[in-house]
């Protein structure tokens, strides 16, 4: 078998072919409400962070399971539109996953997925030339078992890991273990830990599964991050909400390419917070994803949002 070309990122994990629909308000139960349109775009945790990094220059495979419906049609075509690498398990008679999406009047979002159990990708369905022919691996957590073998074929390569986590699915601590750069949704790390305070939390998963990063995104909050020396609190960028969906992975992508650019923590933090603005002025987990130089251009000239006080200690 031929070795796949060398990459800057893999991504392993989730796909969907999101269903926005833009609402006024969210609905009261039992009440009956009216919308206009709805949009059906590509989307998913992993998908969207490596589109993403794809569209800012570095090259990327992705890798992750389909059905053999039209949303799978419309994933290849963006895959094959943007360039990326793509490693698709495809399941016969069965339907890509979906998600539907309500977006209220501030542009925030409610998910609805649907998910065929079949499309569950598996540690047999993965090849490790797929996964060490790259210079960062990252991965989401529904889909643990198969995040787990491809984060520990990336240790055993010296290449550096990096998970966006948001529930404690089965096995998710055997997964962390082999994560360099755990960037989690605000609530995870008092799930994990148990600790009701979001600092010490960080401080507990650092330590105790000997990550470089430990850090949580907070919204309008910006992010927290731990380096085992000092806290590193990053404002996010105040900007017009059209939609905050693909807000996290968007996030991610930012980190990864700045961490690939060799920046310093503040600046990898500050691109990845700006990046995350950037996708929700439009719609779409991909809509607003814009060009680098788009990215610092809102960084230079977008106002923040007061940043959270930094922890004692600093």
């Amino acid at each position: 078998m031929t070795e796949p070309p060398l990459v800057d990122l893999v991504g392993v994990g989730l796909n969907a072919t999101d269903t926005l629909i833009h609402l006024s308000a969210y609905p009261a139960r039992g009440s009956k409400v009216e919308f206009h349109h709805a949009s059906i775009l590509p989307g998913g945790q992993a998908a969207s962070t490596i589109v993403a990094c794809q569209t800012w220059g570095l090259r990327t495979r992705y890798v992750g399971k389909l059905g053999d419906d039209e949303a799978a049609a419309l994933h290849r075509r963006e895959f094959a539109r943007t360039g990326v690498d793509a490693r698709l398990i495809t399941v016969p008679n069965s339907a890509s996953p979906q998600s539907i999406i309500l977006v209220d009047a501030g542009g925030e979002r409610t998910v609805l997925n649907l998910r065929d159990n079949r499309l569950q990708l598996r540690p047999e369905d993965l090849d490790r030339s797929w996964i060490v022919n790259a210079r960062a691996v990252h991965v989401d957590g529904l889909e643990t078992a198969a995040a787990t073998l491809a984060t520990s074929w990336a240790r055993q390569a010296g290449i550096p890991t990096i998970a966006d986590l948001d529930e404690l699915y089965p096995g998710v601590e055997d997964l962390i273990a082999n994560i360099d750069y755990l960037i989690a949704s605000r609530d995870f790390p008092f799930m994990l830990t148990g600790e009701c305070n979001l600092e010490k939390a960080l401080q507990l998963i650092k330590r105790r599964f000997g990550c470089t990063l430990a850090a949580a995104t907070l919204g309008e909050q910006g992010v927290l991050a731990w380096d085992g020396t000092q806290f590193h609190a990053r404002a996010a960028y105040h900007v017009p909400v059209a939609d905050t969906t693909g807000a996290g992975d968007i996030f991610h992508a930012g980190f990864i390419y700045a961490l690939l650019q060799g920046w310093p923590l503040d600046r990898q933090l500050d691109f990845a917070c700006a990046a995350a603005a950037l996708n929700c002025t439009a719609t779409g987990a991909r809509g607003g994803i814009g060009t680098v130089d788009d990215v610092e251009a809102l960084m230079d000239n977008a106002p923040r949002y007061a940043p959270i006080p930094t922890p004692a200690g600093n």
